[in-house]
């Protein structure tokens, strides 16, 4: 019978390159839970349906669940005026309200005229487009940092893993 004696670490005893090689271990199972549900929760609480992205290539999906000066609304209350979306729903008013009124203008000359509605409808949809690109955008900040270094870090602190000298988990 032989006795191996085994040397266990916490994350902060670790040198450098085994902490590297823990933060490696994190980075293939740290993911390993659905991490965007608060930002397609965000998304859904202004009228946003966010349905898939990818962020390699570049790609989201989603649909307006309500209407484009509702989702507006819900933003400048909602979010703060250094947000994208903010900047972006204030500049989709400054461009799509005139439209509308003229659109609803009973005594004007363009009262829903077909060329005001399919302005309308395009303003809308270029609405929706830059909105889903500023989720992307959360998305992809929001998946760099927790694969940044002081993310991992915290984490296995937070949650007290231990290791082995050489970085892999115990």
């Amino acid at each position: 019978m032989r006795t191996i004696e085994v040397k266990i670490l916490t994350f902060n005893e670790l040198s450098e390159q085994a902490k590297e090689n823990a933060r490696n271990w994190w980075r293939d199972r740290g993911l390993d839970y659905e991490w965007w549900d608060f930002i397609y929760n965000d998304a859904e609480s202004i009228g946003i349906k966010i349905s898939s992205f990818d962020l390699y290539p570049k790609e989201i999906d989603g649909e307006m669940i309500l209407s484009a000066a509702e989702i507006a609304q819900n933003i400048f209350n909602q979010h703060g005026e250094l947000c994208d979306t903010y900047k972006t729903a204030a500049n989709f008013m400054e461009l799509w309200q005139p439209v509308y009124n003229d659109y609803i203008d009973e005594n004007g000359a363009n009262y829903e005229s077909s060329i005001l509605e399919e302005a309308l409808m395009e303003l809308e949809e270029e609405f929706i487009s830059s909105l889903l690109q500023d989720y992307l955008s959360m998305l992809n900040k929001e998946y760099e940092y927790m694969l940044s270094d002081e993310q991992i870090d915290e984490a296995i602190i937070i949650n007290e893993y231990e290791f082995y000298e050489d970085g892999s988990r115990a």
